[in-house]
């Protein structure tokens, strides 16, 4: 099926012509970008016409192939790069560079060695303003807060551990309460599972779940793993390959809270292929879909 035929059929029914529309949390504007000016000169973009918009409270996906731009879209959103042509909005400002108000985490959990889980999960409080200038005053609320937040995560009784003293999906664990402790509005997150075994991706799947749907924070998630992506998302994009382009928007309607046990069923199982068939489609020589 062409990828507009399925646009169109996966597509947010029309809203209310009398409502008033609330603005997005996240809006890209032809965005386009070149990495350096010799690349800006050749016309040779990472990325290009990206047109996005994403609602407040909304956690998005973003899949394709390898090189696609999908690592890129993410320096964009949180102001680490900034575009060579059009503009990127959050909440309601011009991203000019790196967001306050974002917290990231990535595939590898990169938890500095010397510091205990608890201090490792307290570091962004030692360089995000406002927290910064109020450490010193309320170093013990805030240290009550990083113990909450592992404990919800399963940590609760790891505070003093060191990483080396952390398998791999507990040191994943710290890493996401360390994006979270600041209680940023947009959480953005690079393959965040991709070096875990599938059990233990299932599970931080679940806990990421219920972390987004208590603090309502937005979600932007990289990632290859289709199954990761229909499960936790409400929307998907599949970027095209490189340059990258938005090839096709794919709402998730699947009901929320969803468990474990959807991803067994027929649902689930037909946006995954659906997806898979767009990819593999763009993997192919020669072959490229419809924008």
């Amino acid at each position: 099926m062409p990828a507009t035929a399925t646009a169109d059929r996966a597509a947010t029914p029309a809203a209310d012509p009398d409502a008033t529309p609330e603005a997005p949390f996240v809006d890209f504007r032809d965005v386009w970008l070149a990495y350096n000016d010799e690349l800006l000169a050749q016309g040779r973009y990472a990325v290009e016409a990206i047109d996005l918009r994403v609602g407040r409270g909304e956690f998005i996906a973003i899949v394709g192939p390898s090189g696609c731009g999908k690592s890129t879209f993410m320096k964009l959103s949180t102001g680490l790069k900034a575009p060579s042509r059009g503009e990127i909005r959050v909440d309601g400002r011009t991203v000019h560079g790196p967001l306050k108000i974002s917290g990231m985490a990535f595939q590898s959990a990169s938890l500095l060695p010397w510091r205990t889980t608890l201090a490792n999960v307290m570091l962004p409080l030692e360089i995000v303003e406002p927290y910064r200038s109020q450490l010193k005053s309320r170093r013990g609320e805030f240290e009550d807060r990083a113990r909450a937040l592992l404990a919800r995560v399963g940590l609760a009784g790891y505070e003093d551990k060191f990483p080396w003293q952390l398998s791999g999906g507990m040191q994943q664990r710290a890493s996401i309460c360390r994006a979270l402790i600041h209680e940023p509005q947009l959480l953005l997150l690079d393959e965040p599972f991709g070096a875990l075994d599938a059990f233990t991706r299932e599970e931080l799947w679940c806990i990421l779940r219920d972390l987004q749907a208590a603090q309502g924070f937005n979600v932007i998630l990289v990632t290859h793993d289709l199954r990761e992506s229909v499960f936790l998302a409400d929307t998907i994009y599949v970027m095209s390959k490189s340059p990258g382009r938005i090839q096709l928007r794919r709402d998730v309607p699947l009901p929320r809270p969803r468990d474990l046990e959807i991803t067994y069923t027929p649902a689930f199982g037909d946006i995954v292929h659906e997806l898979r068939g767009h990819i593999g489609a763009m993997k192919r020589p020669g072959a490229e879909l419809a924008p």
